[in-house]
């Protein structure tokens, strides 16, 4: 892989994580609030059950990809349609919640194995974006983007302790996160076209 290219696909893997997962760092200060606050659930347990959840979803992805690397890339434009389907139902539930002045409320829980379930919970929709990158990527893209996504989950693990003193961060990404979602998920079906063609 030459060094443009490595740049290339890790920045692509920094976007995609990042995005699809900015409702971590919500959703893991509030756990490291309530570790700081109670005691439960311990750091430890945080941190392994994130990887732990993550790990679920980026294997769950890559059997799904390997599915379908029988079919040539050329046919599989289709897929960018998922993610950009959920990405626009994505903005039109944000452009609702924000019309009625609804916030959604981030769930406690107190040890690892509620930690993990979280983590597969809320991140479950990240497998319709996941799926069709790691199907048109390179054996070496995708070691890079496995790479990228567990050096951000310890980011996103440390991030959310430093941040847990700081009520006005969570409000922050709370109020833009439910922007930059969909955004993105809109964007990645895109790249999806661009990546077998459809758009050439």
């Amino acid at each position: 892989m030459r060094a443009g290219g490595f740049f290339g696909i890790a920045l692509t893997a920094v976007v995609l994580f990042a995005a699809t997962n900015v409702d971590d760092i919500v959703m893991l200060t509030v756990l490291s609030i309530t570790s700081r606050a109670e005691g439960r659930p311990r750091r430890w347990q945080i941190w392994a059950g994130q990887y732990a959840g993550i790990a679920v979803l980026v294997a769950v992805s890559l059997a799904a990809a390997a599915g379908l690397a029988v079919i040539p890339l050329r046919w599989l434009w289709p897929l960018g349609l998922l993610p950009l389907g959920l990405g626009l139902a994505k903005l039109v539930t944000t452009i609702r919640a924000r019309r009625s002045g609804q916030r959604a409320s981030p769930a406690v829980v107190t040890g690892l194995a509620g930690v993990i379930g979280l983590t597969i919970a809320n991140g479950g929709d990240n497998v319709s974006a996941y799926i069709p990158v790691f199907r048109t990527s390179t054996n070496a893209e995708m070691a890079v983007i496995i790479v990228v996504f567990t050096a951000g989950v310890g980011l996103y693990c440390l991030a959310s302790t430093l941040m847990a003193g700081h009520r006005a961060v969570i409000e922050a990404v709370q109020r833009w996160g439910q922007w930059v979602v969909p955004v993105v998920f809109i964007l990645i079906g895109f790249y999806i076209f661009f990546k077998t063609g459809a758009l050439s």
